[in-house]
């Protein structure tokens, strides 16, 4: 049976405060590892979205240019395509950070057992987890707030790039069967297609990536085990 954080003994050799000030320590660690990895992929979510507006500007000016001929629809296709591979490669990267970012909260969830087991006193203060469990883990996410993670996923970096990708996958998919003579019916059909397929298989991908048993709970929540 797992030991909960108020039967886990206490580690031993060293006194208390010294004890805290490790894991205080490897506490701000991973906040600094948390704060620097989403601050990276902001960075790329920003570069994205500068490529993606900068492709609309230079499509603009082209059909100025040359008009909505055989080039134009060349041009788009080939931005279009360059915008959504990229928004894609971004995309991996945030279920990665994702997937990191949670394996942090666990951390510091266990962490907060370790404080527990040196002050028992201080639990009524804590309003994120002390239990490395999924339970533990979306407490910590919600802050403690008993209010569905359904608000918290559909508003998630992750689905928002998704939005973003699919709408460009569903351009794609109707400038393709545009430039390919199809009537306006199909343009319209493959589009939705292609968006909807999109968001489907990344949902999927997403689905599996945090469905992957992380490392074994130490100090699940009571009930739980």
């Amino acid at each position: 049976m797992t030991a909960s954080p108020s039967e886990a003994p206490p580690p031993q050799g060293l006194p208390a405060g010294v004890r805290a000030q490790i894991l205080a320590t490897e506490h701000w660690s991973l906040l600094a590892t948390r704060s620097m990895t989403w601050s990276e992929v902001m960075s790329r979510i920003t570069i994205h979205l500068t490529v993606a507006s900068a492709s609309l500007v230079v499509l603009a000016l082209f059909a100025q240019a040359s008009g909505f001929d055989t080039a134009f629809k060349v041009m788009a296709i080939g931005l279009a395509a360059a915008v959504l591979v990229m928004g894609t490669l971004t995309q991996i990267r945030v279920v990665n950070a994702s997937v990191d970012d949670a394996s942090t909260i666990l951390g510091m969830n266990r962490l907060r057992a370790a404080y527990l087991d040196l002050d028992p006193g201080l639990a009524p203060y804590f309003i994120t987890s002390p239990h490395d469990d999924q339970q533990g883990l979306m407490q910590t996410y919600l802050m403690g707030w008993p209010r569905s993670t359904l608000s918290h996923v559909a508003g998630s970096t992750s689905i928002f790039l998704t939005v973003v990708n699919a709408i460009v996958a569903g351009t794609l998919g109707a400038l393709v069967a545009d430039a390919a003579g199809a009537t306006s019916l199909v343009v319209v059909v493959a589009g939705v297609l292609c968006g909807a397929g999109y968001v489907a298989g990344q949902l999927v991908i997403g689905q599996r990536s945090f469905a992957t048993p992380r490392q074994e709970s130490r100090f699940p929540t009571p009930g739980d085990r």
